[in-house]
């Protein structure tokens, strides 16, 4: 079973964690990575925008010129769509871009993304994370330390620690989540993942009985069909 190396908050080499990619998921489905990460992406929209149409425009409604005999086209005001400065035609309304997958399936999507980063090498494991108070200035010098300075990292504890929170609210390419609260996008779109001993155990639990099922193949439907076709 792979090893990762376990450091401390000085980089020094604690120990090792038994960790492979099966352990989140059997397997990766790109498609259902993309499908969540694209969800998470809508649901981030404002969808405030807006655009005027013909009679939301400030404007004369003064006709520009006379009906015939100037050898023009008929045109009406200026605040016609085909003119500069008019109404748009197929006008923006404000819309919310929002909605949701099945529950069962972003659970999957994040398993899946923890088991892609453990797959390309991209969890550095620390023993701990604890701060007397909050010092951004030690939380840059261990994720400085530990390599992840390079990158976008996400930074994952076992619980909510405010301190620790608070120590990377202000450092760039930097953001910090509980085990709990971790999601296919926010995995998928960090460079590195900084976790705890303590994260690293809560996910494997939380992990361990969808793996077992999944590995005992499809199960059947009161009607004879399998679950999910």
């Amino acid at each position: 079973m792979p090893k990762l190396t376990v450091h401390d908050a000085k980089g020094a080499k604690v120990g090792t964690y038994n960790l492979e990619s099966t352990d989140f998921a059997p397997r990766i489905n790109k498609q259902l990575l993309h499908d969540a990460v694209v969800m998470y992406q809508s649901n981030l929209r404002q969808g405030s925008h807006k655009t005027k149409n013909r009679h939301e425009v400030s404007a004369s409604t003064r006709k520009l010129y006379k009906q015939k005999g100037t050898g023009n086209a008929r045109a009406g005001d200026k605040k016609s769509g085909i003119r500069r400065g008019g109404g748009h035609m197929k006008q923006i309304k404000p819309r919310d871009y929002s909605y949701s997958l099945n529950r069962k399936a972003l659970q999957l999507a994040t398993r899946m993304a923890l088991a892609a980063k453990v797959r390309d090498d991209a969890i550095v494991v620390v023993d701990k994370l604890e701060f007397a108070a909050p010092k951004t200035r030690d939380m840059a010098a261990i994720i400085k330390t530990l390599g992840c300075a390079d990158r976008k990292v996400l930074v994952a504890t076992g619980e909510y620690s405010p301190n620790v929170y608070k120590s990377a609210r202000n450092i760039a390419k930097c953001s910090v989540a509980p085990a709990g609260e971790l999601n296919a996008y926010s995995v998928l779109s960090a460079g590195k993942l900084l976790v705890t001993t303590a994260a690293l155990d809560a996910l494997k639990t939380k992990s361990a009985g969808s793996v077992k099922a999944a590995k005992s193949g499809p199960v059947k439907a009161d009607s004879g069909k399998k679950v999910g076709e």
